[in-house]
């Protein structure tokens, strides 16, 4: 539990610095450690948006869903991540 509050505290200071790909390695590592700590999920969704990689964080927040059916910030990501699809999928059509 030691290293998995390290690394999630390594991964929180990557986000206030804006180092969204460091965060989201971060987080991934948590998840090798503890797959059912649902905060890791939603800040690794939180990255992928900054990334543009709406497919990975859609999953995420699907995950966190599976796990906690009410928790506000999965679901609030997951919107973020279909909005960022949908805008894709737009963006395709007019090329």
């Amino acid at each position: 539990t030691e290293k998995f509050k390290r690394l999630k505290k390594e991964g929180n200071d990557f986000v206030k610095m804006g180092e969204y790909e460091e965060a989201a390695n971060k987080y991934s590592e948590c998840m090798k450690l503890n797959t059912e700590e649902c905060t890791v999920y939603t800040n690794r969704a939180l990255c992928y948006l900054k990334l543009c990689k709406y497919e990975e964080a859609k999953r995420d927040c699907d995950h966190v869903l599976q796990i906690e059916d009410s928790n506000i910030k999965a679901f609030y990501r997951r919107a973020l991540a279909y909005k960022g699809l949908q805008v894709r999928k737009r963006n395709m059509a007019g090329i």
